[in-house]
């Protein structure tokens, strides 16, 4: 007696089964060792990996810790003793633990009119090339503005440069680097380059009011129309009745000196 078309259905499903079985029997005698030990290999991997992040967590930790503990003593007057800490941070692996033991160190250095050793530190941090951009930036700007003096114009610019000219997003820290590069142009005797930079520090929104009322003084002086508040205004004002037998060289110095004492 012929069978009927479920029993077909339910054949074919038996014998497809079994095929598939009898290869997977076979993959396994040929490869199940293989398979056994990559699995395994993978769970040891992600132990590992698990164990590695947990080690550089607490590492991190430990490094903060010191850093903090580091800052303390330069709060305390302790300058030795925190010298000696940040240097033990700063031989760490922790990068932006480094570079923020080398920024304090080179603020130490500094305070104690070593400006050729604060732009020494400032250097290692915006070469190390484990650090992100953006910190790296900072510490090339703190750097040239401790041998700012030393420096020609040209190579203020030209070290400037990346900074002024990123579009897309504007660095964060376009308004120092923009007023070194002003200051170095107008060192050059090219006013008009200086004062278009000064336009475009004074157009930028929260500026710290020295380097907005800054700005708007040496861009008017330069002969640049830039947006200032009344109090701003005021003072521009008061600067062009005082006069000076030249304006824009006094301006020029007075920038200069401000944008050094800062660096300080």
């Amino acid at each position: 007696m012929a069978l009927s078309p479920t029993n077909d259905a339910a054949l074919l499903q038996e014998v497809d089964e079994a095929v598939r079985k009898d290869r997977l029997d076979t993959i396994m005698q040929r490869y199940g060792l293989w398979i056994i030990g990559l699995a395994v290999a993978g769970l040891l991997a992600f132990g590992g990996y698990l164990y590695w992040d947990h080690q550089q967590n607490v590492a991190r930790g430990e490094s903060a810790e010191e850093l903090v503990a580091a800052l303390d003593k330069v709060a305390s007057g302790q300058g030795d003793a925190a010298t000696k800490a940040l240097k033990a941070i700063e031989a760490g692996d922790e990068a932006a633990y480094r570079a923020a033991a080398l920024i304090q160190q080179a603020n130490m250095a500094a305070e104690r009119d070593d400006l050729k050793g604060a732009a020494a530190l400032m250097a290692k941090v915006a070469a190390d090339p484990k650090l992100d951009s953006t910190l790296r930036d900072l510490a090339l700007i703190r750097q040239t503005a401790f041998e700012f003096d030393t420096l020609k114009a040209e190579d203020v610019i030209a070290r400037m440069k990346p900074i002024v000219d990123a579009k897309d997003p504007v660095s964060s820290f376009f308004p120092s680097a923009a007023e070194l590069s002003a200051i170095a142009y107008y060192r050059m005797g090219q006013f008009d380059k200086a004062g278009a930079l000064y336009g475009r520090i004074a157009e930028m929104p929260d500026l710290p009011r020295s380097l907005q009322s800054r700005s708007v003084q040496m861009a008017g002086m330069l002969g640049v129309d830039a947006v200032a508040d009344d109090a701003d205004e005021t003072e521009k004002a008061g600067a062009a009745k005082a006069g000076a037998p030249d304006p824009k060289k006094a301006a020029g110095k007075e920038a200069a000196a401000a944008k050094t004492e800062e660096a300080k």
